[in-house]
């Protein structure tokens, strides 16, 4: 006996609807945090100061925005699959259950997107 539905076989899904692609997708980013995280501690610890034409110069440079970029990317992506797992496993009220994750989808999403722009717009300077 099964635990599979037929749709679900025809389609390659298990009972567990996509966990397995979850669960690789959150390692992947948490292991690609790794290096862009060590990087990130360590180029703003070597900053000769922190003041605001500093970091604006650090962040103006081509690799530092590009590492900047990236760094968000994976932070939001990876904060959005815990907070997804969280409020799947915690939240049990399906209403409440679907607006949190859309809550959060949206939230992770608006503020990845406002940081890579915060992050480009420093780097190719203000508009003319």
């Amino acid at each position: 006996m099964s635990l599979v539905t037929p749709l679900n076989r025809v389609l390659g899904l298990g009972t567990a609807k996509g966990a397995a692609e979850h669960w690789w997708t959150q390692r992947l980013t948490a292991v690609a945090l790794v290096p862009l995280g060590l990087w990130f501690v360590i180029a703003v610890a070597a900053l000769p100061d922190h003041g605001y034409d500093t970091v604006l110069a650090w962040t103006q440079r081509p690799l530092t925005s590009i590492l900047l970029v990236l760094f968000v990317l994976a932070v939001g992506y990876h904060s959005y699959l815990g907070v997804q797992v969280v409020i799947e496993d915690y939240v049990h009220a399906k209403a409440w259950k679907v607006l949190a994750l859309m809550g959060s989808t949206i939230a992770h999403f608006a503020l990845s997107i406002a940081a890579v722009f915060a992050i480009l717009r420093i780097a190719f300077g203000p508009a003319a």
